[in-house]
């Protein structure tokens, strides 16, 4: 791999940007907003910067890192010479497509079309492309400078070369990828949003608090950050929207998303991103307080 795109200059795309650049790939960063490829490369430079201060990193790879960023608004542009496209774009089924579909047409033959999906379907999504055997599912965790895993998921057509070409390419960054096969959720959050969605029930209907949820699942079960406080930092909104795909895709109603979760979001309160959700968040505090709601 000599040229990688990456679609999407949000939480999720920037990550993935920083790690290819930081592994010595060219990296077209792409973002139909000049304001968020902008922001995207202020995080990114200042991501490395704590990497510098941690000594995990010299001053001389980060500048070299950033030097192999280049961003572009333009799609048709930024993937014109690309050999790996990741679209790390919101978490929307028809705006996934609708991606895949330009992909398809403006990335050059032979080029494999990643997607850093949750939840949406690989198979789904290659269907709208003309090179089906092509397109694959590279889920990254969040934060993806810092977590290791990386889920691999195999669409019903995903050709075994592409396959393996993604897992060595995962090693090269440093991660260790696990294939996984298409169906609603995967493993990551065919496991996870359950948990999530149990919490969020125990708090529904009166079982304990927040906190009290959150320090049992920590104490009690070694999980390095309760599910409440992990479904602020992943966003209430996102949580949702895979619970309701798993929901879709199993027709099982033990994946029907807590009725509580659903008026959150319709409230906008999304967790860290907007400043609430089961706790509340203060712009350069690391203090957990939870949302005044609920407070006993």
């Amino acid at each position: 791999m000599k040229k990688i795109a990456v679609i999407g200059a949000g939480t999720m795309g920037n990550g993935i940007a920083h790690v290819f650049a930081q592994a010595g790939f060219p990296v077209s960063l792409i973002d139909v907003s000049e304001q968020q490829l902008q922001k995207a490369v202020q995080t990114i430079s200042k991501n490395l910067d704590r990497q510098v201060a941690k000594g995990t990193l010299d001053a001389a790879t980060k500048e070299t890192a950033l030097g192999h960023i280049t961003t572009h608004s333009s799609l048709a542009v930024g993937v014109q010479d690309a050999e790996l496209v990741v679209e790390a774009a919101t978490e929307n089924t028809e705006l996934k497509l609708k991606i895949f579909q330009q992909l398809d047409e403006h990335a050059p033959q032979g080029c494999i079309l990643a997607s850093n999906t949750s939840s949406i379907s690989i198979t789904k999504i290659a269907a709208v492309t003309n090179r089906p055997e092509a397109v694959i599912g590279m889920h990254f965790m969040n934060p993806v400078p810092v977590m290791k895993l990386v889920e691999i998921i195999n669409g019903y057509a995903t050709s075994k070369e592409v396959t393996d070409t993604i897992v060595e390419l995962s090693k090269q960054l440093g991660k260790v990828p696990c294939v996984v096969n298409d169906y609603p959720g995967f493993v990551a959050n065919r496991i996870l949003m359950p948990m999530i969605n149990e919490a969020i029930y125990t708090l529904f209907e009166g079982v304990a608090g927040v906190a009290e949820i959150d320090t049992v699942m920590k104490l009690g079960m070694a999980h390095p950050m309760g599910p409440l406080q992990l479904a602020d930092f992943i966003g209430l909104d996102v949580c949702l929207s895979i619970l309701q795909v798993l929901h879709d895709g199993f027709g099982n109603p033990k994946y029907a998303p807590c009725p509580l979760l659903v008026n959150m979001v319709m409230a906008k309160k999304l967790g860290a991103k907007t400043g609430e959700g089961f706790y509340t968040y203060t712009p350069g505090s690391k203090e957990l307080v939870v949302s005044k709601g609920f407070k006993k």
